[in-house]
């Protein structure tokens, strides 16, 4: 079913292009010159998604959102600011209002189109909540009933929406508005930042069962790293708001969240350790021993991860790592095949120093 965005920016060039590009993309764009006019377009057309500019004659964008959101017919479609601000105040003014999302110009397609979709997919999944024959006394019921993590796990399973990506698409950027929270029910997902110089750092690697998308319980607050697949998975997302409720009634799965994210933070100060500390032959050897367990891989079974995730993962040059698994494959540790790489040797790569 084709999507339509209105689309109210004042700016007649950006307008098209950006109109252009939604088009390309398979959605319908309405478009609106000012705010007025995009105010009588959204109660006019009901679009599914609205793309607005904050700094627009007669109407700015803040005045837009305060008049849909007090009319029941418009109040719930989703709002997207545009703008070239990009003070912390006027950030928290959008989504004090209400704004779904917030992108600062200039703005890349993938950054707008990433954006659309998750406010799209996140309306479905509401749509789907209100149109269940589920009441609110039964919902409430079901959410008490969560004793442990294995039945939160479940209530993922089973009440969130389920999502997929293909191998290399970004699940979300660093700096985005973290509304949702995931479990990964297959595949597996990168954490990954940028250093000062521009160099990807992997911060932890995630499987299925694991929770991703943990920040902070405000809203207001970003994400503070991206997540990417790193091969096909699917993912179960509810919201943040559902999930500060759970755990408001369940102090026991509370306790249990807790020491999974303590003990995520263990894993991870010892990996910088290892990158800080370590020889590049001992980094290497326990990134590799690290892929094959996250990828659940047996000793002769073949890991197929590309040389830059594994250079990020273990803090080197993938220069310098190339040339270290070339002597592992020369001391009879590992065979190499194209990107693949099989392990012939695992006591001799766990004792690498």
């Amino acid at each position: 079913m084709i999507k339509n965005i209105l689309l109210i920016e004042d700016d007649s060039a950006l307008r098209e292009n950006t109109a252009e590009m939604l088009e390309l993309s398979g959605y319908t764009v309405i478009t609106a010159s000012n705010g007025r006019i995009g105010i009588e377009k959204a109660k006019e057309n009901h679009p599914n998604v609205i793309v607005c500019d904050i700094m627009m004659p007669e109407v700015d964008g803040y005045g837009v959102l305060e008049s849909l959101s007090h009319d029941a017919e418009t109040q719930h479609i989703p709002f997207i600011f545009l703008s070239a601000k990009t003070e912390h105040k006027e950030v928290r003014k959008g989504m004090d209002l209400g704004a779904d999302d917030y992108l600062t110009k200039p703005f890349e397609e993938d950054e707008l189109l990433s954006a659309i979709e998750s406010r799209l997919a996140k309306s479905q999944l509401l749509l789907q909540a209100m149109e269940s024959n589920v009441s609110k006394e039964e919902r409430k019921e079901d959410v008490e009933t969560i004793r442990n993590l294995n039945e939160l796990k479940n209530f993922f399973d089973d009440n969130g929406e389920i999502v997929n990506y293909n191998k290399g698409e970004v699940i979300y950027k660093e700096g985005g508005h973290s509304n949702n929270i995931f479990l990964i029910l297959k595949g597996i997902v990168k954490s990954h930042k940028m250093d000062e110089n521009g160099k990807e750092l992997i911060t932890e690697l995630h499987k299925p069962d694991d929770f991703l998308g943990f920040t902070s319980f405000e809203d207001a607050i970003p994400y503070q790293e991206s997540a990417t697949a790193v091969e096909d998975v699917e993912l179960a997302v509810i919201s943040k708001n559902v999930l500060k409720n759970i755990l408001s009634k369940s102090n026991a799965v509370s306790l249990e969240l807790m020491n999974v994210l303590t003990e995520n933070l263990s894993e991870i100060k010892e990996q910088l350790l290892q990158m800080a500390y370590s020889s590049v032959r001992k980094k290497t050897a326990a990134t590799i021993l690290q892929f094959a367990e996250i990828l659940n891989k047996n000793q002769n079974d073949n890991i197929k991860i590309s040389r830059h995730d594994l250079a990020s993962v273990a803090g080197i040059a993938t220069e310098s790592l190339i040339r270290t698994l070339s002597g592992f494959k020369k001391d009879g540790l590992i065979e190499i095949e194209g990107r693949n790489i099989r392990i012939t040797d695992l006591d001799g790569l766990r004792h690498i120093e």
